[in-house]
């Protein structure tokens, strides 16, 4: 699906331009559930698009009692779901806060996932919601043969998600998640872990992007000539082939994976590539996403200072 033509104005919305569930989350947000379960029992089949569509739903949910209304009125794999990334979210807030009551809802949270999983068998879904509590508790399963600095982690959960979808795109940036360094990690061990999984995904995989997160991850402002990291001929040429073997297919996506293409963008911006990162914000269209850009200051800043380094219009211009 193509994003269309930038019209002067960022859309930030994560629904970005799958138009059902954006109107699904209107509806979430004044407490009906209905054309939730619609928008994810059509997902059956799509674990990339039922990821995505469960993970917006459960920010726009998981501040009022809707997924609790609807468990109890008409319970079924959807409500299961849904209430998996609700309650997962909701630790995992907790959590961080170092609320009271983050053992109380991680617990929830835990028993939300396997209800879900019981529930769809086939869905990795809720493996991967459970996965995202990993970095909560450091599991140290031993890593598998190839890796330089061999880090111990979640990797028996990760492997059994992988058992029913190989190439998951959210299930690969949850398990690198617990190798960075605000999670307990290390730099070497994060891209030790990109550099691994990133090489076994086929060419045109957005999973080829996975070193670049590492390295944003890694970012420290204070490093000499920190800036300039992206223009090395390793991330430069990292950079490059992702523009030259994935980019062509986005516009065959069912909805633009705005995340994606801009951390590839940015990439290319740092790296001093601006013909090819014009390519990539012409996918993105006017779609926005906080991340890479928050690293380095103001999102919104950041996004228009990279598109005039492109010779491309920016809001306000």
């Amino acid at each position: 699906m193509a994003a269309g033509l930038f019209e002067g104005q960022y859309v930030w919305h994560p629904a970005a331009d799958d138009r059902l569930l954006a109107s699904v989350c209107v509806d979430v947000r004044a407490g009906r559930y209905l054309s939730a379960r619609d928008a994810l029992a059509e997902t059956h089949g799509d674990f990339g698009l039922r990821a995505h569509r469960s993970l917006v739903l459960a920010s726009e949910a998981a501040d009022s009692d809707l997924v609790e209304r609807w468990l109890a009125e008409e319970p079924g794999p959807e409500a299961a779901l849904l209430w998996a990334r609700v309650a997962v979210l909701r630790a995992l807030r907790a959590a961080d806060a170092r609320d009271s009551r983050a053992e109380a809802l991680e617990r929830i949270a835990l028993a939300a996932c396997e209800r879900a999983a019981t529930a769809d068998p086939a869905d990795p879904t809720p493996w991967v919601a459970k996965l995202t509590m990993a970095r909560l508790h450091r599991l140290r399963d031993q890593a598998p043969h190839g890796l330089l600095t061999a880090p111990p982690g979640p990797w028996r959960l990760f492997a059994h998600v992988l058992s029913l979808d190989p190439w998951h795109r959210e299930a690969h940036h949850r398990f690198l998640a617990c190798f960075f360094t605000r999670h307990g990690g290390s730099v070497t061990a994060a891209w030790d872990v990109a550099a691994f999984l990133g090489q076994r995904a086929p060419a045109d995989s957005p999973l080829r992007l996975l070193p670049l997160v590492a390295l944003v991850a890694s970012y420290d402002p204070t490093q000499l000539l920190a800036d300039r990291v992206w223009e090395q001929p390793q991330w430069r040429s990292t950079a490059l082939a992702i523009h030259q073997n994935w980019l062509p297919a986005v516009a065959e996506y069912r909805f633009t994976p705005v995340l994606d293409l801009a951390y590839l963008a940015h990439a290319l911006v740092m790296a001093r590539r601006a013909e090819e990162a014009r390519a990539v914000f012409a996918a993105m269209g006017p779609y926005a996403s906080r991340m890479p850009w928050s690293v380095f200051g103001d999102p919104v800043g950041q996004l228009s200072r990279a598109r005039r380094a492109c010779g491309l219009p920016v809001p306000g211009a």
